[in-house]
């Protein structure tokens, strides 16, 4: 079986980002990561129904995700080269562009900025929600604004920056595998009695998948920074690494911390959850201003689009070099 429709191509890849940039991630009923979510519930139903519930049965769950899910979306873009060549480059296409996650981001932080902009704190509460799952009753105005940006910095890394890193690696296998280890750990890899032996193999996947992009998305960041207007890149370098440790996990705070120094602002703040407050640790220099203006977002909006733009072109010229 010719396997060579699954290799990643630069063409493509690039072309998917401008896709997911221009028009969003496509919404429609049976968009692969839609499948992938209903059936990792079915399938963690049936695993908990023999008893199989724990660190096992995690590990089970992503093996029969790859069966399921990842194998189907490969094979429907190899056999779619069988009926023509210009049908597999149109699924590989579709495929790659349903994967990659930049342009739903921008929107959802947009949302919020603008609802706070237009004086609707409901509105930019509930936009808020989308984002994060704090307590968003409880921000105000400015709160609601970091929240975007913090959201922003975290989520370039698992919703575009790992995607395409893996991608690059490995083509759309690389990719395919990574959804799936983000999508176990966003759906079962909770620190909570029943998810958390169950959710561990899906935590870890996604911890080690992220692993290197995480930093790659910081040292991006702060040389990016470096270029751009009311930016520091140097202040984000230095408050990246001395904060990333602040954020929970091995990854999110390399993203975060950076882009508090970037943009010159403290991000985070008094955090509730459940009507517990469980953080009030500021990310940033003690001697910056907290964020929370159209201009705040609108700088981190511009080194996130920066950053990205970097990346895509590391990419792209990494896959046109090891093109066979």
């Amino acid at each position: 079986m010719d396997l060579s429709p699954l290799l990643a191509n630069a063409g493509l890849l690039l072309l998917a980002v401008v896709l997911d940039v221009l028009f969003g991630d496509p919404v429609y009923r049976w968009h692969p990561i839609r499948l992938l979510g209903s059936l990792l519930v079915w399938a963690e139903k049936c695993l908990r129904s023999v008893g199989a519930d724990g660190r096992l049965g995690g590990g089970l769950l992503f093996a029969a995700l790859t069966v399921s899910w990842v194998v189907p979306v490969l094979a429907v873009v190899v056999l779619a080269g069988w009926i023509h060549p210009l049908l597999s480059i149109a699924a590989h296409l579709f495929s790659l562009y349903s994967l990659v996650a930049l342009g739903d981001l921008l929107k959802h932080g947009d949302a919020v900025d603008s609802a706070v902009g237009a004086g609707n704190i409901s509105a930019a509460r509930i936009a808020s929600a989308q984002l994060v799952g704090r307590d968003s009753d409880r921000m105000d105005a400015p709160a609601c604004r970091r929240a975007a940006i913090e959201s922003l910095a975290e989520n370039l890394v698992d919703g575009f920056v790992s995607p395409i890193f893996w991608y690059a690696l490995a083509g759309l296998p690389g990719i395919a595998v990574f959804k799936v280890a983000s999508t176990m750990d966003s759906m079962v890899g909770f620190k909570t009695s029943k998810y958390l032996r169950f959710g561990w193999c899906g935590a870890r996947l996604d911890d080690l998948l992220n692993l290197i992009p995480a930093r790659l998305c910081y040292l991006l960041l702060a040389g990016m920074a470096m270029f751009l207007p009311g930016c520091s890149g140097l202040t984000a370098a230095r408050i990246g690494w001395r904060q990333h440790a602040i954020v929970p996990g091995p990854n999110a705070g390399w993203s975060e911390a950076a882009m508090a120094g970037a943009i010159q602002r403290r991000l985070a703040g008094p955090i509730w959850e459940s009507g517990r407050l469980v953080s009030d640790v500021w990310l940033g220099d003690p001697s910056d201003a907290v964020a929370g203006t159209g201009a705040d977002y609108r700088r981190a909006r511009l080194v996130l689009l920066a950053t990205a733009g970097a990346f895509v072109a590391i990419a792209v010229a990494y896959v046109t070099l090891m093109a066979p």
